[in-house]
């Protein structure tokens, strides 16, 4: 099984400041719109090498070439002021190349951690858009989810409210308990305006990222709509730090990645997360202050794979709002030969049901999505099946440089939109 740990090596630190006297960072480009090219195209880079946000000469720096295609090219240089780092590639079949431009020492090793994002270059481009697919669904993915929806709908919708101090005298805050299908209720806070009127708020419930952390209420989003935001594993709110690094050590250590779990739907631990998610906007059509009409989901990472597929669930979501949204084309790279998400479970056929982009073809509402060029724990090849998958009002907008965690100040944005499917 894989680990994935952040590390952060005192050792390569220390070596990143006797070569580097400053913060070192790269911002890059190609001489096109990234989205656009066409296969066999030369694609052009340009990488320039900064020190304390400014062009910078004589330090080593390596780059690498891999992509969709398979193919693995590399190279080494030293940064130049007046003129950037250049780079050529192209790619003949639809999906993306990827570029990672980083600092080295004199002995050619790699300063800094493969995943310290901030002091490198990650980006991309890609061809033939239209023409990444995904791995086919399930024969039977839509009577899973309606038993699924059929055993949750047999526990009745019961929620158990306790008010708490707010940071606003004029929003209302409680922790929420609702009883849900599975091991755990739902569990998060909900904020609203005080002395709200019925059927007079619209509705966003907020999901969070892959994490054993506690959330907090959204006082601020509070303050003109109902705000829930929902933990991912129902576990209690504003405990110590030592509850939830004990579930971290303990139950939930590593949860979504054993094989042996994923092989069948019923037993994935994203089962009983997605019936929570999908519970938590069940509830919050209950309350009487939503008006009825305007429903969002949204989330970041694991919170977008969560908002997405609660919009393919549920028809009365009028709107998705995901940041770089997670278990996109979970097979890619097992059943296309895609660069690989450093943190994905391996893929076995259970996951199929839990591929948020055989939830993005049910959804009504429309879809925003904020997603990386150089983010590899949800490459852009898997955000394409997702927005190929989408058959209602959309808008991605792609970053260049921008990885799972870091985002390139100087970064260019581009933007795919597409209208309803009729």
């Amino acid at each position: 099984m894989k680990k994935f740990r952040f590390v952060f090596c005192l050792v390569a630190l220390l070596t990143a400041a006797s070569a580097y006297a400053g913060n070192i960072s790269f911002v890059g480009k190609t001489d096109k719109n990234p989205l656009e090219y066409q296969p066999g195209e030369t694609i052009v880079f340009t990488v320039q090498c900064l020190e304390d946000g400014k062009p910078v000469d004589g330090k080593n720096i390596s780059w690498k070439r891999t992509g969709d295609d398979g193919k693995v090219e590399e190279g080494t240089a030293v940064s130049s002021a007046s003129e950037p780092l250049t780079i050529k590639t192209s790619i003949e079949t639809a999906g993306f190349v990827r570029i990672q431009v980083f600092p080295i020492d004199e002995n050619g090793e790699r300063i800094g951690s493969e995943h310290q994002e901030n002091v490198q270059f990650n980006g991309g481009a890609g061809v033939l858009l239209n023409q990444i697919q995904g791995y086919p669904e399930p024969e039977d993915f839509d009577a899973f989810w309606n038993r699924q929806k059929e055993i949750l709908a047999q526990v009745p919708i019961k929620a158990t409210l306790t008010p708490v101090d707010s940071s606003d005298e004029n929003v209302l805050v409680y922790d929420v308990k609702v009883d849900c299908s599975g091991l755990a209720p739902v569990s998060g806070y909900l904020c609203m305006p005080k002395d709200a009127k019925e059927k007079s708020l619209p509705a966003r419930v907020q999901y969070q990222g892959y994490s054993v952390a506690p959330v907090g209420p959204n006082v601020a989003g509070g303050r003109s709509q109902i705000c829930f935001t929902v933990n991912c594993h129902g576990f209690l709110n504003g405990q110590s730090a030592e509850y939830y690094q004990t579930l971290q050590r303990t139950f939930l250590a590593n949860y979504g990645f054993s094989s042996e779990e994923n092989s069948k739907p019923d037993s994935c631990y994203w089962c009983g997360m997605m019936m929570r998610a999908l519970r938590a906007v069940q509830y919050v059509k209950t309350l009487p202050e939503w008006d009825g009409v305007n429903l969002i989901t949204s989330g970041g990472s694991q919170g977008g794979m969560q908002c997405l597929t609660v919009a393919g669930l549920d028809p009365d979501v009028t709107e998705v709002e995901a940041n770089v949204p997670w278990f996109c084309d979970v097979s890619g790279a097992e059943k296309n030969s895609r660069v690989d998400s450093w943190f994905m479970p391996a893929w076995v056929d259970g996951l199929g049901y839990f591929d948020t982009t055989n939830h993005a073809k049910r959804i009504k509402g429309k879809v925003s999505v904020f997603a990386g060029l150089g983010d590899y724990v949800c490459p852009p090849s898997g955000e394409i099946v997702l927005f190929n998958a989408i058959r209602t009002e959309k808008r991605f907008v792609f970053r260049q440089g921008r990885t799972h965690g870091y985002m390139s100040p100087d970064g260019e944005e581009f933007v795919l939109e597409g209208k309803p499917v009729e």
